[in-house]
């Protein structure tokens, strides 16, 4: 099973990605930036790695990041919508006016 912690990942800003760093396919978050509000617009994951555990994990390995750089999340990727509603922790990442 992966871990948020085994999860190693990249900021590729020239294409606007979060990329897995950690496995042999890639997986990757797509973003777009506005002021202090990033939008996460796209969860890509490889057929071999369609496993909820690893989706997860790596979403939470990006929100630290995203907290750490002080960002407010715009979630417009169904999946990542769908975490923030069952990961109530996160909550305070979301972008003000953001109810789901």
């Amino acid at each position: 099973m992966t871990t948020a912690d085994s999860i190693q990942f990249k900021n590729n800003e020239f294409l606007r990605q979060f990329e897995c760093n950690s496995c042999k396919c890639k997986a990757t978050i797509e973003y777009a930036m506005q002021e202090r509000k990033i939008f996460l617009t796209k969860l890509n994951v490889p057929d071999e790695l369609q496993d909820e555990a690893f989706k997860n994990n790596f979403i939470i390995k990006v929100l630290d990041y995203v907290n750490e750089k002080k960002l407010k999340v715009v979630p417009t990727s169904p999946y990542i919508a769908k975490f923030f509603k069952t990961q109530k922790n996160y909550k305070d990442l979301l972008s003000v006016g953001i109810k789901l």
